[in-house]
């Protein structure tokens, strides 16, 4: 039970990592540091939309209009974060 443990943990990190790029990425393309007209950039932005895309969703449906700031992937962070912790707490369930 511990190698679920771990899993889980790796598959928490996973989706830290793919956010805190996602979101590195579009200050850059904002900020006009990247241009999505380059193949690389845009193959990593259009992956990283496809596979976070699933996840900021339904957050955004349930968070109010910001008129233009999108703190879904803030949201998600906190809930990641929250599901480690949780894992972490109840770690002897594993064992």
């Amino acid at each position: 039970m511990q190698s679920l443990f771990q899993i889980l943990m790796l598959i928490l990190d996973v989706v830290w990592f793919f956010i805190i790029a996602h979101v590195i990425m579009s200050w850059l393309i904002n900020f006009q540091v990247l241009n999505l007209h380059q193949q690389f950039v845009g193959q990593i932005w259009y992956g990283l939309n496809r596979i976070l895309e699933p996840i900021y969703g339904p957050v955004r449906r349930v968070l109010p209009n910001m008129s233009g700031i999108d703190i879904a992937p803030l949201v998600v962070l906190i809930g990641v974060y929250a599901l480690r912790i949780v894992l972490q707490n109840n770690i002897a369930a594993f064992y």
